[in-house]
């Protein structure tokens, strides 16, 4: 049942109500403690990124999709990622598969420098005009393969995936600083765990999984195929 559906309520104040009660329930609920994430998760407008026929369960428990078999991730994934990275807000990262470019806006938001990259160009070109209406401009939003990275852009303290593999693509590890890190989903197609790889100073990496998920495939040369 939607609360909201056909609500006198203003628009702008029901979608913070909602944004506020899925920060609640979803992210401190779970267990997300990580003071930055919450702040622009609070802020940033998720429903201006989901399609129209999608926009009433903006802020639920759930993905959205945003066509072309590509979704916005459920909030949790999105904010247990992003915890995950420990970002303190000066760094340079590299996101993969910006989608409808939600993810993008929080990294915005929480004062990065941000490359992103999405194969799918319809995808890009809406989120590209949808960030900079936002206002944000730290930010360059490439269309391409993203299993190569951005080797003009590295090295990045971080890169974050929004799809899956079974590995993280050589050029990724290649083109973090050796203190960066990397969270991804690693697995098969059904079954995989968001995973954190952290390098080390000595070309070594540490690797910790965080939590079982299911994400869209990394599509392209050094991920699955198309």
């Amino acid at each position: 049942m939607n609360l909201f559906r056909n609500s006198p309520m203003n628009s702008e104040k029901r979608w913070e109500i909602a944004r506020l009660e899925m920060i609640e329930k979803q992210i401190i609920g779970r267990g997300i403690k990580d003071k930055k994430v919450i702040e622009v998760m609070s802020k940033v407008p998720r429903h201006y990124f989901c399609p129209e026929v999608f926009k009433e369960d903006s802020y639920a428990d759930k993905s959205i999709p945003i066509g072309h078999g590509q979704t916005i991730s459920q909030p949790y994934m999105v904010a247990a990622s992003l915890e995950s990275l420990s970002l303190k807000g000066n760094e340079k990262i590299l996101e993969i598969g910006s989608g409808s470019g939600y993810v993008t806006a929080l990294l915005c938001e929480m004062g990065l420098t941000v490359r992103a990259i999405e194969r799918i160009s319809i995808l890009s070109d809406l989120a590209r005009t949808k960030l900079e209406k936002l206002g944000y401009s730290n930010f360059l939003l490439w269309t391409a393969d993203g299993t190569y990275g951005w080797n003009e852009e590295a090295p990045f303290d971080a890169i974050l995936s929004a799809a899956s593999g079974v590995r993280p693509p050589q050029p990724w590890l290649e083109q973090l600083t050796n203190t960066g890190t990397l969270v991804m989903p690693i697995g098969d197609e059904s079954n995989q765990k968001l995973t954190k790889v952290i390098s080390n100073k000595d070309g070594t990496f540490k690797v910790e999984e965080i939590v079982g998920c299911v994400f869209v495939k990394l599509i392209g040369r050094h991920g699955w195929k198309s």
